[in-house]
């Protein structure tokens, strides 16, 4: 195999001098502030080794990639029960759709569009304050990562508070319909905080290390979730971790992996490697531009396709 140190310095310097590097999410105002310049990549494999380019330590608001993790979390609460309340269909829709959600009585697609994350986190509160839940978001991904330093950007979850109408609107509409049990202001809050947690690409890959080694901490051998369990949310966030520009990342990368608007996507090499990327400018579907077109670079030069 191609040295992988060697292979992540290229990427990230190639990936740095590039002109076309998409456009930063404006809707979050605290995320319109963010340096597009920016690159970072980590890649975490199974028996230790760390590769990182460019702003790999660089601190970021993960936005939805927070999804996979709180997913992780609902499963280990209700276990398949979660699936009366989400989908696990592609959306073929943007994230925010309100017309799809009103189409299907209430229930999200899956649980990485907006309304089925909300719905998810809607499940984490359940039997807990606002702030218990919170906190054991938190705790989980420091415990994943294995760094206590992991923190939410609370100006980044107050300019979401401010500027949330659309989730409001999602959030209420499953409400009507039953799908959310706990006060959609309390929901929300929990919601809109977890999606501004902020982590380095290091940070971020680390914490995905459990999915790419059969739901175990490879340095460790803690079992975080059964193998099964892991198997299955790769899938979901293969097919679904894109939002409407899932199918084009499956043809082009080949590996799950999960977005988020603050340009950050975590990737997962089942058996080999967890992968995180960040370049804050999206394309149209709300991917990272750059970030897309890195984690191909590195699955081709890799031979890591799921494909073959």
């Amino acid at each position: 195999m191609p040295d992988l140190d060697r292979v992540v310095r290229e990427i990230a310097e190639e990936m740095r001098a590039r002109a076309d590097r998409g456009d930063v999410a404006t809707y979050i105002p605290e995320l319109a502030r963010v340096d597009p310049g920016c690159f970072g990549i980590a890649v975490v494999g199974g028996d230790g080794e760390v590769a990182v380019g460019g702003d790999a330590d660089m601190p970021f608001s993960i936005q939805s990639v927070s999804k996979v993790f709180t997913l992780t979390l609902a499963l280990g609460k209700i276990g398949n029960l979660l699936w009366k309340r989400v989908g696990r269909e592609p959306s073929g829709s943007p994230f925010n759709s309100i017309v799809q959600l009103e189409n299907e009585h209430g229930i999200p697609r899956n649980p990485f569009i907006n309304a089925g994350a909300i719905a998810v986190t809607d499940v984490i509160l359940s039997g807990h304050q606002p702030r218990e839940a919170l906190g054991e978001i938190l705790r989980f991904m420091r415990f994943l990562s294995e760094d206590p330093s992991i923190s939410i950007d609370e100006v980044v979850a107050a300019s979401e508070q401010r500027t949330g109408f659309r989730n409001r609107a999602l959030a209420n509409y499953m409400k009507s319909f039953g799908v959310l049990e706990n006060p959609v202001d309390y929901t929300l809050g929990v919601y809109f905080h977890h999606c501004a947690i902020t982590m380095s690409c290091r940070q971020l890959a680390m914490a995905g290390r459990f999915l790419a080694h059969n739901g175990r901490n490879p340095s460790t051998g803690f079992s975080v979730v059964s193998p099964e369990r892991a198997r299955r949310i790769n899938a979901i966030m293969l097919t679904c971790g894109h939002y409407d520009g899932s199918g084009e990342f499956a043809y082009r990368v080949g590996l799950p992996g999960k977005s988020g608007v603050g340009g950050g996507i975590l990737a997962v090499a089942p058996g080999r490697a967890s992968i995180a990327v960040w370049s804050p400018g999206l394309d149209a579907s709300g991917n990272s531009h750059l970030g897309r077109i890195a984690l191909e670079e590195l699955t081709r030069r890799l031979g890591w396709s799921i494909f073959g």
